[in-house]
């Protein structure tokens, strides 16, 4: 059985949140780097980068970070812009839950490797449940949920939900 947390309506108002609070952040840059974990956080953060892109005349850089979440250490991290394109730039790594924090922490180690301006972290769904010391600086929401429990972030035309089975 799913229980619905966030309505489309909802999540548009926090994209929308988000995106203002990057902007103030960064309201002297000409050039922000949306880097969005591949999947549910590349489609929150193209939501977010649409946003800013109204909102800022700064240019808005859209990048894809891979990495095989599971074993992230294998794998490595991949992004989809070249390490230049990002170097002495504002970063907002973005992923849709922050569940353990390892995500989270290993683009972030991705990301410290390479001079930057600013490094931030952008989620949806915040779930307390952190393994790593990595903490969201924009968070859509905040859920205290059991171990058990999963939240599922859907983004669809026009019908974005989260929801806790």
């Amino acid at each position: 059985m799913s229980h619905k947390i966030l309505s489309h309506q909802e999540i548009q108002h926090k994209i929308r949140r988000i995106a203002y609070q990057i902007y103030e952040a960064n309201a002297d840059e000409k050039e922000i780097v949306i880097a969005g974990v591949d999947g549910g956080g590349l489609q929150f953060a193209k939501k977010i980068g649409a946003v800013l892109k109204k909102i800022t005349d700064a240019s808005i850089v859209l990048c894809k970070v891979s990495m095989d979440k599971k074993n992230p250490l294998k794998s490595g991290v991949g992004t989809s812009i070249p390490e230049k394109d990002y170097a002495h730039k504002s970063v907002v790594l973005v992923d849709d839950v922050l569940n353990s924090g390892s995500t989270l922490i290993y683009g972030v180690h991705h990301f410290l490797k390479t001079p930057l301006k600013q490094l931030k972290t952008a989620v949806l769904v915040n779930r307390n449940h952190k393994k790593y010391p990595v903490k969201a600086d924009y968070k859509g929401i905040s859920l205290s949920t059991s171990l058990q429990e999963h939240v599922k972030v859907e983004f669809k035309p026009k019908d974005d939900t989260v929801s806790l089975g």
